[in-house]
């Protein structure tokens, strides 16, 4: 429903915003965190604001050898992904943004290899926050470039895929781990609290 809601959203005219969820909309980070000292209080951690790559395993095997078994049992554990604090504001800016005149929003989120609880759990967690209407917006897949729309707002730099050019322009959304990345011509957003988003959809919109 969502991808035909889409197709018929573009053909329209309408802007097609698409939104990451871990990171973007849900504290993925700093829930790991918390999770991670709670369950291996023994064990070397980093602060959110020394963060340096997208994927946690990446920076924490630099701290100890042999940390990824454990790193992995923590986020595929039962509940992790349902668990996720909302980013300030998130919930509200996009229930907002999908009422303003020409604009669809639809989430846009990868699921883990190991998907026995996270794919679900996004859904749990979309419906708790957003409202069961929001089902019908959320979007699963491994491949992000394969997926309609004008924007994809993700925390993710580097975004790849089967399509070399997507449809969508890629809005970086600010997090400790990329703070210092060059993102190459590519927008931010840094919050979800100051407005600022209100001014990056006019911008699209006009483009239209």
């Amino acid at each position: 429903m969502a991808g035909r809601r889409g197709i018929s959203a573009m053909a329209q005219k309408q802007l097609l915003v698409l939104v990451d969820l871990d990171g973007v909309m849900a504290d993925f980070d700093g829930h790991f965190l918390t999770k991670w000292k709670q369950t291996y209080p023994e064990e070397p951690f980093i602060a959110l604001e020394d963060r340096k790559t997208f994927y946690l395993v990446d920076q924490y095997e630099t701290l100890k050898e042999g940390l990824k078994p454990k790193i992995k049992s923590v986020y595929q554990s039962k509940g992790f992904f349902r668990e996720l604090p909302p980013i300030a504001g998130a919930c509200d800016a996009l229930k907002e943004m999908n009422e303003m005149e020409g604009v669809e929003v639809f989430i846009c989120s990868s699921p883990l290899f190991f998907y026995k609880y996270s794919s679900t759990e996004k859904f749990a967690w979309v419906e708790h926050y957003l409202g069961a209407d929001w089902i019908n917006r959320t979007i699963l897949t491994r491949d992000k470039t394969i997926v309609n729309g004008h924007i994809l707002i993700d925390d993710n730099v580097k975004i790849k895929g089967a399509v070399d050019f997507p449809s969508w322009e890629h809005v970086v959304f600010t997090a400790h781990y990329n703070k210092h990345m060059n993102l190459r011509g590519k927008k931010r957003l840094d919050n979800w609290t100051d407005g600022s988003w209100r001014d990056l959809i006019m911008d699209f919109k006009k483009r239209l």
